[in-house]
């Protein structure tokens, strides 16, 4: 997805591991109620997709918004990380500025 310039779709997908419900279904949990509505335009290609690379026709996605918007996520990019871990312990400001390092790779 992410090659076909479909980002926002990406990144809601890897943002959390998806539950496995038993029975050959998924549970992937999501931001907002957005999210649910770009997701589930797409909901039916992704599902034949994994149906077909899976060979498994019994194979489905379910889709919820989180009751915890503020739990700890996958990190996206190593500003993520830098501000989750800055958050925790202020000095690295201190410390990227003193020896100008970079956090973006």
């Amino acid at each position: 997805m992410k090659d076909q310039g479909m980002e926002t779709f990406y990144n809601a997908m890897i943002r959390r591991e998806p539950q496995d419900l038993g029975n050959h279904t998924f549970q992937l949990t999501v931001d907002n109620q957005i999210q649910v509505d770009y997701i589930g335009s797409h909901l039916q290609e992704m599902t034949a997709y994994f149906r077909k690379h899976l060979n498994n026709y019994a194979f489905s996605i379910q889709l919820s918004v989180t009751d915890k918007p503020e739990e700890e996520l996958k990190f996206l990019t190593g500003k993520d990380k830098f501000a989750a871990l800055a958050r925790k312990n202020p000095n690295l400001h201190t410390l990227k500025t003193m020896f100008n390092l970079d956090i973006e790779f």
